[in-house]
């Protein structure tokens, strides 16, 4: 079997280029330091309405079937930038999270999370600890990412206060 056969063709409309540009802008902010990252995405979704879980999923699986580091395991921050930031290509955004998983082995972890589920993660909502949140809700408190920097780790903002931890 030759790899064209195996392999599906990458033509020019493969992902698109919105999507292409979304992936190649996450890598890029995925380089930031977390603060940075933070402020840079709650500019980000400024002005955009909140993801459903279908949209969002949708867009995790065109990220993950267009690049092959956001699909793997240790893809997770440049993957959940990548669907972020593709949603608001649409006018959407998911709760961009960033924390630790609260199980053993207790390691750093970013993700999406969209009516109040987390997208595309095999663990349940339990098992991560958010420590950096970035949502948008109507009356954004502190849209700016004038928030703390220091944590909220007992799981983020409430479903009505907006704020950006």
């Amino acid at each position: 079997m030759t790899t064209e056969m195996t392999m599906p063709r990458r033509g020019a409309g493969a992902g698109g280029i919105r999507l292409r540009t979304a992936i190649a802008a996450a890598f890029v902010l995925a380089r930031l330091k977390p603060g940075r990252l933070r402020r840079t995405l709650a500019r980000c979704a400024r002005g955009a309405r909140p993801a459903t879980y279908a949209e969002t999923s949708e867009v995790l699986d065109a990220v993950t079937a267009t690049s092959r580091r956001c699909a793997s395991r240790y893809g997770c921050l440049p993957r959940s930038v990548a669907v972020a930031l593709a949603c608001r290509m649409s006018g959407v955004w998911p709760d961009w999270c960033a924390g630790v998983w609260a199980t053993p082995p207790f390691s750093p972890h970013a993700w999406v999370q969209a009516e109040g589920r987390t997208v595309g993660e095999q663990a349940e909502a339990t098992d991560l600890r958010p420590l950096m949140v970035v949502t948008v809700r109507e009356g954004v408190k502190g849209e700016r990412g004038d928030g703390d920097d220091g944590g909220g780790g007992a799981g983020g903002p409430g479903p009505g206060s907006g704020e950006i931890t």
